[in-house]
């Protein structure tokens, strides 16, 4: 479960209640959770727990024309979800991931496409556009911005500074996302720590690793 409280219905301030109604309808999203999408919902009733940091990430959803009448963003959609799968993927959130994923399909990305995101470099179904976007989204993530001249030049040859700027702006925004699902425990990546030792089985000795077992006998 999440690890901070939930805002019930009840509780949730008018700038949060028309998100619970859009998503929930009359339902209490804490008592009665589940999305269309089928993910739990806490995400929205945690973050109504502070209303102007609920308002500044809804605003940014707003952008893309999410509970909008229409999107805000001149950038193409596809361009912005395949680097937002891709900052969902290497920042390790399956809540992320997964969403855009579903994003990426009404942006006219194909489920060959979906599906090679994890190995985008060595795949042969994305085309120079595309691989620049995705070497960009790498570069923000896994580089922490370290983008050489060579990989802007090659984007700037696909995209305007406006797009560029748009695209760097709404990659990190889903990268904070990522990162606050996983350490708050929301949505689907409510899950405990995988990496943990592994202990000897219970008949065997424990390996002396650091000793002697390792040295040569003279």
């Amino acid at each position: 479960m999440p690890r901070l409280k939930e805002i019930s219905r009840a509780q949730a301030p008018d700038n949060v209640l028309k998100y619970y109604q859009a998503l929930f309808g009359d339902r209490d999203p804490v008592t009665e959770p589940g999305t269309a999408t089928g993910t739990p919902g806490n995400w929205w009733t945690v973050f109504a727990n502070v209303p102007y940091v609920f308002d500044h990430a809804t605003g940014h959803f707003g952008m893309f024309g999410m509970f909008a009448d229409k999107s805000i963003s001149n950038l193409d959609g596809r361009v912005r979800e395949l680097a937002i799968m891709r900052a969902g993927f290497t920042q390790g959130s399956q809540f992320v991931f997964s969403q855009h994923c579903k994003a990426a399909r009404r942006f006219g990305v194909s489920d060959d496409e979906v599906a090679a995101i994890p190995h985008w470099e060595i795949s042969d179904l994305f085309d120079a556009k595309d691989r620049a976007v995705l070497a960009w989204a790498d570069a923000l993530i896994l580089q922490g911005g370290r983008a050489s001249d060579e990989l802007f030049e090659a984007l700037h040859s696909h995209l305007s500074d406006e797009d560029i700027l748009e695209l760097t702006y709404h990659t990190l925004a889903y990268n904070l996302h990522a990162v606050c699902c996983k350490a708050l425990r929301l949505e689907f990546d409510d899950v405990p720590e995988r990496i943990r030792e592994v202990p000897v089985p219970a008949e065997g000795e424990p390996a002396d690793w650091a000793g002697s077992a390792w040295q040569d006998d003279d």
